[in-house]
């Protein structure tokens, strides 16, 4: 595959590209033996270096371990390999628990019980005691021992419809509110408790040094110091307190991630590179995991990143003898998301590197299989001694022991199980709706516009405003939170629903106007805007100016004021932003980051008492520095030459009489153009303005918002988010043969791409064949309303090919240079036939290339 670089819209490529190929250029020898080398190195070279002990408080219990030890003892070597193994739910069958016994199971976060995305918390609680009486059941396998459901509570049970939900970290971190954290902790356990889930993702306690990075808003703060001091408490929020009530009644077992050094990643590439000193990885990014293994955290989640180029997966220095070993933690080392195939020497169905390193559960979600059965053979082996398996399940199972499970009975029988009236409780929320108020920054506040007279006639403005996917951001009932809808948080709030109870109970006049019209006009306008959801890898950026090249909602602030109307803006967004423009065109600005479910926090700020005091001053502080110019890729507090628009730590309270200047709009930063980089059209996600969508006779633009879907009203073509190197980064497309399907690529509104194509350039993109093709199957390129510039009859090439297997397939477009077609096209891409069809496509990009190289050409005729 060829090393590439793209615009905005496609995200950063280049180190994943970069890192796939230094991985195919090595034996699997030759990697083992360099990961092993790079590791004493790493160890000779940071010897003055000690990570002190943090594990003061809990101790062992001669109970726990006689348990353990005689478990052990009666285990066999598969049993204990089962036990190490982490299916997916989507993957994994009765059946096959049953057979294997595995030790846990988890669900990603597109992932719900039955298929059903919506599922009430009484379905999860089934399927739990389904699973449950099926890893007990030792007909098969022989053994009794309970598996435990994992699940990613990232800011409340977030991955079941109706929960509360949370501000998301970064918010939380402007609260400076560690008692707090305790309480949502403990909210969030008594709500996954409710689902007869176990075990829970959280908390992430990266510190984040440069916000291009898609996970910036899973972190407190840029400062380890506010890291340090919410980690331990959200764990005894979620674990119980140690001598107290630690793992009893509803308590759930938290996780510690990812360790270590995921918020340090050069360029804050997601699973990047972490370049920094020993010392600036214990006392930046370790930060958290000190007082989470204070406060007896059970488990911590390996890193997908790698430290100097060795991957934390494969690190045992650091996973074995600095956190297990200096740090005193007892509990287990849990993988991510097949994390183990990046290790040197590693495939997603073998690592025994991952697990020698000190990786005691491998989360395999959907090759667990091959992974058990090769994990069994390199232990007879030799390659993997039996000594570490032994640690390896002792760990797990300790835990196990001490939550109590093999007392509690199947999930249905335990505390708060199926208490449907904790589930999104009144409590709960309220505490969300405290949170939220306590997380609002306010940035600006010329002439002390706020706060309002909720008496006024106010409109309310902005594609946020009333949407809570954008209010909830990713990790919000689905993974990256693009396809949700407001029907899916049964008992939220929006922000703008949240201003028009109180607004109305004033006896005042609002108006829900997303683009800002009105037939009277309003005292003053509200305007919601931000950033859409995202998550993990997808929400990489590589620019930090919003709307960097629609301007859409500066124009929508630009409108209002034009017409004389006071702005007030509430900024949704998940990290810091270069918003000079947008702030120059607002009267005061909020910066409201995600704030989750409970959107009449924003009210109770903004809005005044009916009788004119304030009702709830602004508390938050930044805890995320706030660039001044567009080329502060990388700001944080104590940095030399510090110099940010609002430092770290600042926040206006209602009694600032501070006016805010207008601020420099010039741009540092010059775009790099499409023709000069590349273009991807799917790249872990669409392009700007692309959409999948599904045609037959029924309707022939049904558009997929989400990671699967459907034809209208049948089974004729599906298509199902699937992965080739990450989660969800692949589409499967499944045609049942009932008649014509197609399915595309498509655009909004019509795209000149006619500066994308020259003379070298080529289509390139990954396929796998899983059923030949029963018909002609026709690949259209840059196909306007009417016609297509080029037409290509695959049906051959595909018969040709391996199911089952990758390939990499390059097209010859460089004769469509001149095409008129490409002048307005509303389909870059699609795929038809009338027969049964079953293929997977990724990385769909334009870019220059070799194209008499290409397999395929438009420009044989």
């Amino acid at each position: 595959m060829k090393k590439l670089s793209f615009t905005p819209r496609s995200l950063v490529l280049t180190a994943f590209i970069a890192s796939l190929s230094a991985c195919s250029q090595q034996s699997e020898d030759k990697k083992a033996t360099g990961q092993e080398q790079k590791t004493v190195e790493h160890q000779a070279e940071n010897a003055q270096v000690t990570w002190p002990y943090a594990n003061k408080n809990l101790k062992r219990d001669e109970k726990v371990e006689q348990k353990v030890a005689e478990l052990l003892a009666g285990m066999t070597l598969e049993q204990k390999v089962a036990q190490m193994i982490q299916p997916e739910i989507g993957y994994l069958t009765l059946e096959q628990m049953r057979k294997y016994g595995f030790g846990s199971y988890l669900n990603g976060g597109n992932t719900a019980p039955y298929g059903n995305k919506t599922a009430a918390p009484q379905e999860w609680l089934k399927y739990a005691d389904e699973m449950y009486e099926a890893s007990v059941d030792d007909s098969v396998d022989g053994s009794r021992i309970p598996a435990i459901w994992g699940t990613d509570a990232m800011h409340g049970h977030s991955n079941v419809s109706g929960t509360t939900l949370f501000p998301h970290n970064i918010g939380l971190g402007a609260a400076r509110n560690p008692e707090l954290m305790q309480k949502i902790g403990d909210a969030t356990a008594k709500e996954v408790a409710v689902t007869g889930i176990e075990w829970s993702f959280a908390p992430t306690v990266a510190v984040v040094r440069d916000d291009r990075w898609g996970r910036t808003y899973e972190s407190y703060s840029e400062d380890p110091e506010v890291v340090a001091s919410y980690a331990g408490e959200v764990v005894k929020g979620i674990q119980g307190e140690i001598g107290v009530d630690f793992l009893k009644g509803y308590r759930r077992i938290a996780t510690a991630k990812h360790f270590v050094g995921d918020g340090g990643t050069l360029n804050g590439i997601d699973r990047g590179d972490t370049i920094a000193s020993e010392d600036d990885l214990r006392d930046i990014h370790a930060a958290g995991y000190f007082t989470a293994i204070e406060a007896g955290v059970q488990s911590v989640m390996a890193s997908f990143n790698s430290w100097k180029g060795v991957r934390l997966h494969g690190h045992k220095y650091l996973l074995t003898d600095v956190l297990k070993g200096q740090m005193g933690f007892d509990g287990f080392v849990v993988s991510d998301w097949n994390a183990h195939k990046f290790v040197d020497g590693c495939t997603l169905e073998h690592c025994a590197a991952a697990i020698n390193a000190g990786v005691d559960i491998l989360m395999v979600p959907e090759h667990y299989e091959a992974f058990y059965h090769n994990t069994v053979a390199q232990v007879k082996s030799g390659e993997i001694p039996m000594s570490r398996i032994d640690d390896a399940v002792s760990r797990f199972l300790r835990a196990k022991v001490r939550w109590g499970l093999f007392e509690r009975g199947k999930p249905s029988e335990r505390v708060l199980s199926n208490e449907l009236s904790v589930f999104g409780a009144k409590a709960h929320r309220e505490l969300a709706r405290q949170a939220v108020r306590e997380s609002l920054v306010l940035l600006k506040n010329n002439d002390q516009i706020l706060p309002l007279n909720p008496k006024q006639n106010i409109l309310v403005a902005g594609d946020a405003a009333h949407n809570m996917a954008k209010q909830a951001g990713g990790w919000s009932v689905s993974w990256q939170g693009t396809d949700n809808t407001n029907e899916d948080f049964p008992g939220a709030t929006t922000i703008y629903q949240g201003l028009a109870d109180a607004v109305k109970q004033a006896g005042g006049q609002i108006t829900l106007s997303e683009t800002g019209d009105y037939k009277t006009k309003p005292d003053v306008a509200v305007v919601v805007i931000g950033e859409k959801p995202y998550a993990e890898w997808f929400g990489d950026i590589q620019y930090i100016e919003y709307q960097k090249e629609t301007k859409k909602d500066l124009k929508l602030l630009h409108k209002l004021k034009a017409q004389g109307i006071p702005v007030v803006t509430v900024f949704i967004s998940g990290r810091p932003l270069w918003v000079n423009k947008e702030l120059n065109a607002s009267d005061a600005f909020v910066a409201a980051w995600l704030p989750g479910s409970e959107g009449q926090g924003v009210a109770d700020v903004l809005l005044r008492k009916v009788s004119g005091e304030i009702n709830y001053d602004f508390k938050g502080k930044l805890s995320f520095s706030w660039p001044k110019y567009d080329n502060q890729l990388v700001l944080n507090r104590h940095d030399e030459n510090y110099d940010p628009l609002f430092a770290y730590g600042f926040g206006l309270r209602y009694q600032d009489d501070v006016n805010l200047a207008q601020l420099d709009i010039s741009s540092r930063v010059k775009s790099q153009s499409d023709t000069d980089l590349g273009y991807a059209l799917f790249y872990r996600q669409l392009a700007e303005g692309l959409n999948w969508t599904l045609g037959d006779m029924q309707d022939w633009n049904v558009i997929i918002n989400g990671p699967a879907g459907t034809t209208a009203g049948s089974d004729n073509l599906t298509v199902q988010g699937i992965n080739l190197a990450y989660q969800e980064d692949a589409r499967r497309f499944v045609w049942a043969g009932d008649s014509l399907a197609i399915a595309s690529l498509s655009y909004t509104d019509a795209k000149d791409m006619s500066e994308l194509i020259d003379a070298q350039t080529v289509l390139e993109f990954d396929l796998r064949l899983d059923s030949a093709p029963q018909s002609a199957a026709t690949m259209g390129l840059f196909c306007t309303a009417n016609s297509c510039a080029a037409e290509i009859d695959l049906t051959e090439f595909l018969v040709q090919q391996k199911a089952g297997h990758w390939v990499h397939v390059s097209v010859d477009i460089s004769c469509l240079a001149n095409a008129k077609q490409v002048n307005a096209v509303t389909t870059p891409w699609s795929l038809k036939t009338e027969g049964k069809l079953g293929l997977a496509v990724s990385n769909l990009t334009l870019l220059k290339g070799d194209v008499e190289a290409s397999q395929l050409s438009v420009c044989d005729n």
